[in-house]
């Protein structure tokens, strides 16, 4: 008689593994654990430290990512959630696109992060055939969570800075939910000295959530963000309750990691707040 190993709620992590630098699993992993949900992390890559350092080792895992996952067939495995993260390369996402059908049931969460760019600009390795299969990617998201960059990258509006009027914010995430996701909240907004981010459920009016802009931008600190908006999810906390908690948190991350003198590279040192984090 084979095992059940559904009786925990999981949700499946599809990112590249960084030893160092707190970003993508090294992240998700303990955020997800935090809020009472086992975390199975599905490599896409190996670092020794995030590229935001001088130097790192690096290995593709593409190859075994495939193998890797026919081995969770056999266990029978079922998530409760599925969240990706950066994606390297055209095939990788069309690998995660077969692990969503191969694994994802009726009642699976899907929460995408696309990892496509900032500052207006696509990453080098966004080509446009990969910006492409990425949009075949978001339509079988039920959460998306792009910065204005991504979220203009994927609808093929043009980035014009920081000067966005509400009603433009609005039209991007309509756009964005008539590809497929209910959910979408699209993150680092600039107002004057807020951030902000903006929730949208497919109908509503959407809502705007400020909190004021502290130290400089780290890494890891969208994969905190996905992570938890991942975990709430699966837990059933209502979208824009979840939004806010993840901005707050984040926000008393990066001011301890400012108090700490943490280097930028090293991202926020979420380990001194996850006992809040509930």
């Amino acid at each position: 008689m084979q095992t059940d190993h559904n009786h925990q709620k999981k949700i499946a992590v599809i990112n590249d593994f960084s030893g160092f630098g707190r970003c993508s699993i090294a992240v998700a992993l303990p955020i997800i654990s935090t809020l009472k949900i086992q975390c199975c992390p599905l490599p896409t890559s190996i670092f020794s430290n995030h590229t935001g350092f001088e130097s790192y080792f690096f290995e593709d895992y593409t190859d075994r990512m495939e193998p890797y996952m026919e081995e969770w067939k056999k266990l029978g495995l079922r998530f409760s959630g599925i969240s990706t993260g950066f994606l390297g390369s055209r095939e990788q996402i069309q690998i995660v696109i077969k692990f969503f059908e191969e694994f994802a049931g009726e009642d699976t969460v899907i929460v995408v992060d696309p990892v496509m760019g900032d500052y207006g600009k696509p990453y080098p390795t966004y080509t446009p055939q990969m910006c492409q299969e990425m949009k075949r990617l978001v339509g079988y998201a039920d959460i998306l969570t792009p910065n204005l960059t991504e979220a203009c990258i994927l609808t093929d509006t043009p980035y014009h800075g920081d000067k966005w009027r509400m009603k433009e914010i609005v039209a991007l995430a309509e756009r964005l939910c008539g590809m497929g996701p209910e959910k979408i909240v699209i993150t680092g907004i600039v107002q004057g000295e807020f951030i902000a981010n903006f929730c949208y459920e497919k109908g509503g009016p959407g809502k705007i959530r400020r909190t004021h802009k502290v130290g400089t931008q780290r890494s890891g600190t969208g994969d905190i963000f996905a992570a938890i908006i991942a975990a709430d999810a699966v837990n059933q906390v209502p979208f824009g309750e979840s939004v806010r908690k993840a901005s707050l948190f984040i926000k008393k991350c990066i001011e301890k990691s400012i108090e700490m003198d943490l280097p930028l590279t090293d991202g926020v040192c979420f380990e001194e707040l996850l006992g809040s984090l509930k």
